[in-house]
């Protein structure tokens, strides 16, 4: 079972480089297994031209390596305070691609202007404040968590309907119910990101009707859902 998470974990690692998310080793992505509360993950630092899927890292959910030379990734911390936070997420991807860490740098949400942003998102995804010079000293990566999670808490945002979300001058994180899932969700992302950025260079005053955007999420997201050949 835990051979099979690693080779899960590393599929993805694989992928998100392949899809052009990653360039050097800017991003990871990981995948719990709940039943044995432990976790996949990239290591730190490891180039991906080299990464085997033996190397990926096994944690608990209190980040004791389970069995590895190697150091999880130093987002591993974030990885874990998400999941711990979020029931409904066995998959995450964090990644540093272009357009996503734009509006990131930027300091600025993505907004939601079109079906194709609907299909995934229920709403614009958050651009989360700054950490404060405390948390960063004290525990960057557990805070950044931490945050995330109070973040989405405190203003009702419900992360199965969002599944990700932007840093302030760092870049995204993305989740899913499997690590597949949380892949493909980061792909939309990157694209939803770089749409929207052109969409308010030829229209800055863009906006996108409640009603047709709930209508597009709810055709491919939950009970009433039809998209697709699942009924």
């Amino acid at each position: 079972m835990l051979e099979n998470l690693k080779k899960e974990a590393f599929e993805i690692n694989l992928a998100i480089v392949r899809h052009k998310l990653v360039v050097l080793t800017w991003g990871n992505a990981s995948a719990l297994d709940r039943s044995s509360g432990i976790m996949a993950i990239k290591p730190s630092g490891v180039a991906y031209d080299t990464l085997t899927w033996q190397d990926m890292v096994l944690v608990d959910l209190e980040g004791k390596v389970i069995e590895s030379k190697l150091k999880p990734s130093s987002d591993t911390l974030t990885h874990l305070e998400i999941y711990k936070g979020f029931a409904e997420v066995s998959g995450i991807v964090h990644t540093h691609s272009p357009w996503a860490t734009t509006w990131a740098q930027a300091g600025k949400s993505i907004p939601a202007l079109g079906t194709t942003h609907a299909d995934h998102f229920s709403g614009g995804v958050p651009c989360l404040p700054t950490l404060t010079l405390e948390q960063v000293e004290e525990g960057y990566e557990k805070f950044t968590g931490t945050t995330l999670v109070e973040y989405f808490v405190s203003n009702r945002i419900n992360p199965s309907h969002i599944p990700a979300c932007l840093l302030s001058g760092h870049a995204s994180f993305v989740w899913g119910k499997s690590v597949s899932k949380a892949f493909e969700n980061a792909v939309a992302l990157e694209s939803c990101a770089k749409m929207a950025y052109h969409t308010l260079m030829l229209n800055p005053l863009a906006t996108f009707p409640d009603h047709i955007l709930n209508k597009h999420f709810r055709r491919k997201h939950g009970k009433d859902a039809y998209y697709g050949q699942g009924f």
